[in-house]
This record gives C-alpha cells, sequence and structure tokens, in this order.
C-alpha cells in the first residue's frame, strides 16, 4: 500500500519552515553537529535536515527527539496552553442549567 503524503497548506508550511529554522538555529548556538545530535537523537541525518528545512514529512515523534538533545523538550507543552479562541467558543456553548427544586422540609 503506498504513503499518503499529507496535503500541506502555504501557512502551513510557513509555519514548519520557521520551527524547522528555529531548530536549527537551536543546534548552531549549541555548537552541535547535524551528526551529533542525529546520533542522539537516535535519527538519520537525511531526517534531521528535513526537519530543519520544515519538511512535513517527519514524524512528531522525531521532532520531539531532536528537541529532546537541545534541551527544549519542554516548549512541546507551550503549543494551544492558552487557547483563547477555544475557550471563547466554549463559553458561548455553555448552557444554564434550570435551578433545582426546593426540598420540601419534613415536619
Amino acid at each position: 500500500m503506498p504513503r499518503i503524503k499529507p496535503v500541506l497548506l502555504p501557512k502551513t508550511m510557513k509555519i514548519l519552515s520557521e520551527l524547522g529554522e528555529n531548530i536549527k538555529l537551536a543546534r548552531l548556538r549549541r555548537k552541535l553537529s547535524t551528526t551529533q545530535v542525529a546520533e542522539r537523537a537516535g535519527i538519520s541525518r537525511p531526517t534531521l535536515t528535513a526537519i530543519e528545512k520544515g519538511a512535513g514529512s517527519s514524524s512528531i515523534s522525531a521532532y520531539l527527539q531532536v528537541l529532546a538533545v537541545l534541551g527544549l523538550e519542554q516548549d512541546l507543552l507551550l503549543v494551544a496552553k492558552d487557547d483563547v479562541l477555544g475557550r471563547k467558543l466554549q463559553d458561548a456553548q455553555l448552557i444554564t442549567k434550570e435551578r433545582a427544586p426546593k426540598r420540601k422540609s419534613k415536619p
């Protein structure tokens, strides 16, 4: 069965490209070679190169492994942390419940 290649929108491709560039800059600031990072992350050099170019073919686990090697894995937890739009949508759909009936007092 042939592998289905995901279709990425231009906006998504730009985000991936920027993420890849940020990962590359973090690697360079730490003065690590592509070979060192790839070996430590347990991925191939071509996979690391694809990640740094923002290719959509790399798995999220490969990204996470590279971020862990760079000491940035906690940054992934910041994704969607403060979901302003989601909270607004949730608040708009809140249904106020009717008041519970009064209890009858026992004689």
